[in-house]
């Protein structure tokens, strides 16, 4: 049966938001990810690579939003700190310091492991009847999933 947040149980709730705050978790840690290899990208793709992780950067820090805000329709707490978010999140940090292909591999992998996270999100939500949050995940997984297949395609 089909619920809104409002008609969920406190347990459905908790468990949903749980799994939003990890997708959101590991969505800032791929935000900065992106942008990091935005600002030290170099070599003969530097045009379009650097054009595609502030694509990506930008569509993750939107994420962030819709998928705290959909926390918070769920009467939880969004996770709002980078330590919080860095401790939580499968996606690692790095320095910067790599070449243009260690960059597109390490952002695709944050993109299939974003895709992953969320996949199971929806499950999760579904599981509840929150097709809301169920939709918000299917959504966000394409997304990444088709800026994984962008970053396969630049290693041929």
């Amino acid at each position: 049966m089909t619920q809104t947040a409002n008609a969920l149980t406190t347990d459905a709730k908790t468990a949903i938001a749980e799994a939003l705050n990890q997708s959101v978790a590991e969505t800032a840690v791929a935000t900065m990810l992106a942008q990091n290899f935005h600002w030290n990208v170099k070599g003969m793709a530097f045009g379009p690579l650097h054009e595609l992780f502030q694509q990506m950067y930008e569509d993750h820090f939107a994420a962030q939003d819709d998928l705290a805000e959909r926390i918070r329709a769920l009467d939880a707490h969004a996770e709002g700190t980078l330590a919080g978010m860095i401790a939580r999140s499968k996606v690692a940090e790095h320095d910067g310091h790599a070449t243009d292909k260690e960059m597109i591999r390490l952002m695709q992998e944050a993109q299939e492991t974003l895709a992953q996270t969320l996949a199971g999100c929806g499950e999760l939500a579904a599981s509840h009847g929150d097709t809301l949050t169920e939709d918000l995940c299917i959504a966000r997984g394409q997304t990444h999933e088709k800026f994984a297949w962008f970053l396969r395609a630049h290693l041929g």
